[in-house]
């Protein structure tokens, strides 16, 4: 799955332009890696996110295309 649409479903980010925006500006890495919005994201995967000075890291657990808001969580772990 494309890293912009995992942090869209998983509701870290709210929407997938904003999440497109944040890879563009190079504001995630997965697995030490500057991701750009079209990588891929799989199951075992650390990604970092970077909100202003705050740096979020979390290890995919789940990978799924449509997800409740009550299980969104469960597609991540925060490290």
């Amino acid at each position: 799955m494309r890293i912009d649409k995992f942090l869209k479903v998983s509701r870290i980010i709210k929407r997938r332009t904003l999440a497109n925006e944040a890879c563009s500006k190079e504001k995630v890495m997965i697995n030490g890696r500057t991701a750009k919005p079209g990588s891929e994201v799989k199951v075992g995967d650390i990604v970092e996110i970077r909100f202003g000075e705050n740096v979020t890291r979390i290890k995919v657990l789940k990978v799924s295309e449509h997800v409740k808001k009550e299980e969104s969580i469960e597609m991540y772990e925060l490290l």
